[in-house]
C-alpha cells in the first residue's frame, strides 16, 4: 500500500478486496485512527489507475450530476439510502468513534462527493450494494471486475 499510495496507510483493519495482479485495491480503515483521529472512510480505495480514472470522472461533473438523479430518482435514492445504511453498519462491525458514528461516505446518503469512497464500497461489498457507484464503475473498462492494470512485473505474492 505504501508504493500504492505513496505514504504509510494507517488505521489499516483488513484487505477488503484485491486487483487481480493480488495487490491491495479496497482496504478496510477502522473508525478511529491510532493517533485518537476519527476517520469515517472504513472502506478506502488504494489502487492508483482506478483512483485516477474516477478523479478524472470527478473533474468531468458527474458528482453534481449523479447528486440532481437522488434528487429526482426516489428507488435509485432509496437504493442509496440502503448503501448509507450499510456502510454504518459495517464500520460497526469493527469499531466506532462516536464523532462520525452516523457518517458514511462519499456523500451518502443525499448527495455525491466522492466516487472513490463509493467505489471502495461497490468493490468491498459487491454489485448491488451501491447503486451510485455501480453505474460509476461501469463507466471505466475493467474497473467492476477489477481487471489489472497496475503493470506490475512481480508475481502477485511478492505484491502481498
Amino acid at each position: 500500500m505504501r508504493e500504492q499510495l505513496g505514504r504509510d496507510m494507517r488505521g489499516v483493519v483488513s484487505v477488503a478486496r484485491r486487483c487481480s495482479c493480488g495487490r491491495p485495491a479496497v482496504v478496510r480503515t477502522a473508525p478511529r485512527l491510532e493517533d485518537g483521529t476519527p476517520f469515517p472512510t472504513s472502506l478506502y480505495l488504494t489502487l492508483p489507475w482506478l483512483t485516477l480514472d474516477l478523479s478524472r470522472l470527478e473533474a468531468g461533473g458527474l458528482m453534481a450530476e449523479l447528486t440532481q438523479r437522488l434528487q429526482v430518482d426516489e428507488p435509485l435514492a432509496a437504493e442509496y439510502r440502503g448503501a448509507h445504511e450499510r456502510y454504518l453498519a459495517r464500520r460497526a462491525e469493527i469499531g466506532d468513534a462516536e464523532e462520525v458514528r452516523h457518517v458514511s461516505a462519499g456523500g451518502m446518503p443525499t448527495r455525491v462527493k466522492c466516487l472513490h469512497a463509493l467505489a471502495g464500497q461497490a468493490l468491498a461489498e459487491g454489485p448491488g450494494v451501491n447503486p451510485v457507484a455501480d453505474q460509476v464503475l461501469a463507466m471505466i473498462d475493467g474497473a467492476a471486475e477489477l481487471r489489472c492494470r497496475c503493470g506490475a512485473d512481480e508475481p502477485a505474492e511478492a505484491a502481498r
